[in-house]
């Protein structure tokens, strides 16, 4: 399982928000420095979400990832408001080796069709459910379909990975939903990076022991639950 530490973007700051409102926001400071201090730590993957454009459909962030990218030296993915494929081109151009389609794999399906042709092995889709059924633009509204039916949509469109966020549990440091993962799971075979309310090591282990190929670290680890070297630690040992 490989572990992600996240940087969300507002405004330029790395920040969290709980359940993914806007208004309730903390920072932790500057996205550059941030990115560079968890590669340095080990990170080989870091999981970077442009909020700005997940709510507002542009961004104005485009030099900020420039920089985030180079200053990490890894492999970056990154998700919010990759609604075209010039939204995509954009992003692969700055150095992005993983792009996430959220509301457009839902609104758009052949969108995401069209961008595992153009950028084969790099389109991810992000997958945000309330009370299973998928949650689009920045979580502010819900769809018909659940987060299954999506994911096995996007199985056929050749997408292989899916972030798997459980809105209701994002930032509250409640644990993830893991019987919905490992459902997730079981019924499409694809590679399911866990993601939202992650509050200590054991529950990585849970995510990990659902068949999880990827977690992510956000709120618990910026708040000193446990530290990304622990983790990793943990997670190699587990």
């Amino acid at each position: 399982m490989i572990l992600y530490p996240a940087i969300d973007m507002l405004d330029g700051k790395a920040v969290r928000l709980r359940q993914g409102k806007r208004d309730d926001v903390t920072i932790f400071g500057d996205p550059v420095e941030m990115s560079a201090k968890w590669r340095m730590k080990g990170a080989q993957w870091l999981h970077l979400v442009d909020l700005n454009a997940a709510f507002d459909g542009a961004t104005p962030h485009m030099e900020l990832i420039r920089e985030v990218v180079a200053a990490f030296n890894g492999q970056v993915e990154l998700g919010g408001g990759l609604r075209t494929m010039k939204d995509i081109e954009m992003r692969v151009e700055a150095g992005v080796k993983r792009c996430i389609i959220g509301t457009a794999a839902a609104e758009n399906p052949e969108l995401v069709r069209e961008a595992c042709r153009a950028f084969p092995g790099c389109i991810a889709v992000g997958i945000d459910a309330k009370n299973g059924l998928v949650a689009t633009r920045g979580w502010v509204e819900t769809s018909a379909l659940t987060a299954v039916e999506l994911a096995l949509r996007m199985r056929d469109m050749g997408v292989r990975d899916v972030i798997y966020t459980d809105v209701s549990r994002d930032g509250m440091m409640q644990g993830p939903n893991v019987a919905a993962t490992r459902r997730l799971i079981e019924a499409t075979g694809m590679d399911i990076i866990g993601s939202g309310g992650v509050s200590c090591l054991n529950d990585l282990g849970n995510l990990k022991a659902a068949g999880c190929a990827g977690a992510i670290l956000g709120r618990a680890m910026y708040e000193g639950a446990f530290t990304l070297e622990e983790a990793l630690a943990y997670n190699k040992e587990a």
